[in-house]
C-alpha cells in the first residue's frame, strides 16, 4: 500500500480535493447568525449577580456614595462583585440612577450674521492685522474700518500693540468724522479681545451703534475686512517687513489713499470706493483718512466721470501702488489716470 500523499502525487491530484471528496464524518451544522446585541457573552453577569450589585448600591450603607467609592470599600473588605464600569453600567441602563446632578447650561446654535447695506455708513466691518517689523517676533498692528457698501476705508491706524483703548479711540474718531447719526450704523467684527472689549461696547452703546460679532470658531464670518487685508498684503509694492512704525504708517497712508481714490472694485461697478460715497468737506486726518468728493459731471456728455480703474498694462515710471516697477510716491496729486 502507498500513502495518500504519494497516491495524490502520482495521480496529479490535490490532496485537498481528495480529502474533501472522501470525508467520512458528516458536515458540521452551521449555527444561525445572531445579532451582536442578542448574543450572550460567556463572562456576562447572571441576573442574580446583577441583583446583588444593585442591592448593595441601593443599600442604606452606600445609598449616598459614588459607585467608585462603593467599589473601593468593598475591595478593601475582600468583596469583589464587579468592576467600576459594571457598577456604572447597571445603574445607567437598568435604573438611570447615574446622571449629571448639576444644572448644565445649554448653548444653542449661533445665528449666522447676515447684514444688508443699502447706502454708505449703514454697515461697517473692522479688524486688526499684523505687519512684520524689522526683527523677528516684532509686529505693528493695523486697525482698519471698512464701509461694506462702498468698500471705502473710512478709518485706519497703525500702532505698536493691540489695545481696546486704541480701538475705542479709532472708532470714536471715525464715527465723528463720518458724521453718522445715532441708530443708523451697524459695526461687524470678529470675537477678538479688542473687538469684544467693554470699552468698545460701551462706546458703541453711547453712540447708538449696533455691534455684531462672528460666530465662535468661525473664521470666515468677517470676509470684507479679511479680503481688504489680502489686497493690502498682496500688493506688489508691499515690502513684507517695515523698518519702523513711521514706515508702516507712510505705506498704509499711501495705500489707503490709492485704494479709496483709484482702486476699482467690482461691487461698485468698477469704480473707486469714494465715487459711491456722498461728499463732505473735511481735510485729511493725522490717522491717514483721506478727503474725497463726488464725481465731477462731464459737460460734454452730461454724465459723471470717475478715475479710470487699473489695467493689466504696467506704465513705466507710474506711482500706482499696483505698478510692479515703482514703489509708492509721496506726491499722490500726480497719480496717472490709466485707461
Amino acid at each position: 500500500m502507498i500513502g495518500t500523499v504519494a497516491a495524490c502525487t502520482a495521480a496529479g491530484r490535490a490532496r485537498a480535493t481528495h480529502y474533501r471528496r472522501h470525508r467520512l464524518s458528516p458536515d458540521t451544522e452551521r449555527l444561525a447568525v445572531i445579532a451582536h446585541l442578542d448574543r450572550v457573552q460567556p463572562s456576562a453577569l447572571s441576573s442574580e449577580e446583577r441583583t446583588d450589585i444593585l442591592a448593595v448600591l441601593h443599600s442604606e450603607r452606600f445609598c449616598d456614595a459614588a459607585p467608585a467609592q462603593v467599589w473601593a470599600t468593598l475591595l478593601d473588605e475582600g468583596v469583589y462583585l464587579g468592576s467600576q464600569s459594571t457598577f456604572y453600567r447597571l445603574l445607567r441602563t437598568l435604573h438611570g440612577d447615574v446622571r449629571e446632578r448639576r444644572s448644565q447650561a445649554t448653548h444653542p446654535a449661533k445665528v449666522k450674521p447676515e447684514l444688508v447695506a443699502h447706502a454708505p455708513n449703514q454697515v461697517w466691518s473692522w479688524d486688526i492685522t499684523k505687519l512684520h517689523g524689522p526683527a523677528k517676533w516684532t509686529y505693528f498692528y493695523l486697525y482698519a474700518v471698512l464701509d461694506v457698501f462702498s468698500r471705502k476705508t473710512v478709518g485706519w491706524m497703525v500702532a505698536t500693540r493691540e489695545s481696546a483703548t486704541l480701538a475705542e479711540q479709532l472708532l470714536a474718531a471715525t464715527i465723528a468724522a463720518e458724521n453718522v447719526p445715532a441708530g443708523q450704523l451697524t459695526i461687524h467684527a470678529d470675537r477678538g479681545s479688542s473687538m469684544a472689549s467693554k470699552p468698545v461696547a460701551l462706546l458703541l452703546a453711547d453712540l447708538g451703534v449696533t455691534k455684531t460679532h462672528s460666530r465662535p470658531r468661525v473664521s470666515n464670518d468677517n470676509p470684507f475686512s479679511e479680503s481688504q487685508f489680502k489686497t493690502l498684503k498682496y500688493c506688489p509694492s508691499f515690502p513684507g517687513k517695515f523698518a519702523s512704525l513711521e514706515d508702516a504708517r507712510t505705506f498704509c497712508a499711501e495705500f489707503f489713499n490709492a485704494y479709496n481714490h483709484h482702486h476699482a472694485t467690482p461691487v461698485s461697478g468698477c469704480s473707486p470706493p469714494r465715487s459711491c460715497t456722498p461728499a463732505r468737506p473735511r481735510p485729511c486726518t493725522p490717522s491717514g483718512r483721506s478727503s474725497w468728493a463726488l464725481p465731477t459731471p462731464n459737460t460734454a456728455t452730461g454724465s459723471a466721470t470717475r478715475p479710470s480703474h487699473r489695467s493689466s498694462r504696467v506704465v513705466p515710471g507710474s506711482t500706482d501702488p499696483w505698478n510692479r516697477r515703482q514703489p509708492f510716491s509721496n506726491s499722490w496729486d500726480q497719480l496717472p489716470r490709466r485707461g
